[in-house]
Formats: C-alpha cells, structure tokens, sequence
C-alpha cells in the first residue's frame, strides 16, 4: 500500500492545536491531531474562565469541549495517542512517532505546550482549581480580598505577586532561600508594595482545605520550626517546563528550552511550526494560544501550496 502522507499534523490538543486543527480542517487540509489525553489541554484543569472573549464566565471543560467540538465540526480528525518523536526527513517530509505507529506529514504544528513545575506536597493535585493555581492572570480575580500565598523567588513569582496584590487583602511571598532571585529592579517594587510580605528561608509542607485551599503547612529550612499560614489561594510559580524535547533536529531554543519561531510561528526547522506555551513568548494564555494556532494553519496552508508549486 501507498504511504499515506497528511498534509498537517498536529501534536497537542490543548487550545493552540484545537485552533490550528479547526483552520487547518476548514481548508480542506488533511489534518490529524495527537493528543495523549484529553483535548483542552491544561484548560481541562482550569475551574473557572473569565479570560476569554465572549465568555463572561465558562467552566474550563466546557470551554475545552467547546474548542474540541468546533474543530472536528470541520473534519479535524482527533486521536487518543501520545506523541514520542517529531523528525524532518524534508521540506515536504515530517515525520512523527507515536506509542501506536509512525505517521507522515508535509508540515507539523507542534503545540504540545508543557508543565508548571509543581511543588510534589499533599494537597497540591487534590486542591489545583479549587485554590491553588500557577497562573496569576488566569485566577487571581477568583480570590479578591483574601490572603494570598505566592511561592517562589524568581521574575515571575515577584512579578505575578505583585500583580496579585490588585485582588488579595495582601500577598505573602514564601521563598527556600533568605534572598529573592529576582531582577533588582522587581525586587525593590515588590519590597516598596505595602500589600507585599515576605517569608524567608521557607517551604511549603502541605496545602489543606475540605473544597477549597484554607491554609498552607509550612517549614522554615534554617529552625526547621513548623507553622501555618492561612490562605483563601496559592500561586506557584517555581518553574515551567516546556515539552519542546520531542522535537530532533536543529531547533532553536531558549536556555530554558522554548522554541524560537519567526512571525509565521515557524521553527528553524522548514515545515515544523510552533504555538502555545511551548514558544518562547511573553505570556501563556488560552488566548494567545488560539491567536498562535491561527497563524500556523494559515502559514501551514501557505508552504505546503508554495513547495507543492
């Protein structure tokens, strides 16, 4: 039999890869989508979204579900299958491997975007929606007027700490180290927010609540005393990790392993495109995940006409 060859192939289902797939199908495109568990991406998780334009409020299910459904309105093909290795064999020649086989394509859009690195406490899973949440924009309106607990040292704990303070009665910083990680100039903005506190040389144990976080166990590392802080929400910020890996081959990447892209979403490899978190970009929303996954099916569309010509 004849290899079949897809015109796109689309790695993650989260909202970047629903949106390529929804463009890439209304074009007639023979289009196929990997998704290793559910579509939505990390959106599945999400309890509440008051983000996305023409929702004033939507469960994250639902909203993922709705991103699913309209794209295999279209003919967007969906299967259930973790990808392993995407490789350029050409300009016209992807190939990706999956736990179920080895499939060709003559373009990729990669959006399988990656994961907050987590703390591993009790409680952490069994509570993520429910109060403890890795994005400050996303869930911080959720918690106006309580105490907010935010954990890390770096640009983005400080930065979304102090973005936090718009909403909470104040925002206390837990930091391991007894210095911040943070630029300077981040640092002396948040030590001048008078919503801003501090906790040094400090690390989360536990995260408790019945339906909702009501307070963190903590352990300071240098008395190795015990206490508690109560807090309606907490914010953890102690990394992301791209899943830009999969990919072989001569990509560019940031030091911290985000995919470089031009204006196109196009990677420097010709025919593999990139949207979502797992580009290097200054935020990570459902919204600028969708905007990425436009562009990468409309440019998709575009090389696949130009070298077929």
């Amino acid at each position: 039999m004849a290899e079949h060859v897809f015109d796109v192939i689309i790695v993650g289902g989260g909202p970047g890869g629903l949106t390529a797939g929804m463009y890439c199908s209304r074009s007639n495109l023979d289009t196929v989508l990997f998704e290793k568990l559910f579509p939505g991406g990390q959106i599945v998780n999400t309890g509440m979204v008051e983000d996305y334009p023409g929702f004033e409020e939507i469960e994250g299910p639902e909203l993922a579900r709705k991103f699913h459904d309209h794209a295999v309105k279209f003919g967007l093909r969906v299967e259930t299958e973790e990808v392993r290795e995407v490789q350029s064999e050409g300009r016209l020649r992807q190939v990706v491997v999956t736990d179920r086989g080895r499939y060709v394509s003559k373009t990729v859009i990669f959006a399988a975007g990656g994961s907050p690195n987590r703390l591993r406490v009790p409680g952490e899973m069994e509570l993520s929606g429910k109060g403890v949440s890795y994005c400050a924009i996303c869930d911080g309106a959720f918690f106006r007027g309580e105490v907010i607990a935010v954990v890390g040292g770096g640009d983005a704990a400080v930065e979304e700490g102090a973005f936090l303070t718009n909403y909470g009665s104040k925002v206390v910083l837990i930091h391991r180290r007894d210095s911040l990680r943070a630029a300077k100039i981040i640092q002396d903005r948040a030590f001048k927010n008078p919503k801003m506190e501090f906790l040094w040389n400090t690390v989360v144990e536990a995260i408790e609540g019945d339906s909702k976080v009501t307070h963190l166990r903590l352990r300071n590392v240098a008395t190795d005393e015990r206490s508690r802080l109560d807090a309606g929400a907490v914010f953890i910020f102690a990394g992301f990790t791209p899943n830009s890996g999969l990919i072989k081959g001569d990509l560019q990447k940031t030091p911290a392993g985000y995919i470089l892209t031009d204006t196109r979403m196009m990677t420097a490899i010709p025919g593999i495109f990139a949207v979502g978190d797992v580009r290097e970009q200054l935020t990570k929303q459902i919204t600028t995940a969708a905007g990425d996954g436009t562009t990468a099916a409309v440019a998709a569309y575009k090389y696949i006409e130009e070298h077929e010509s």
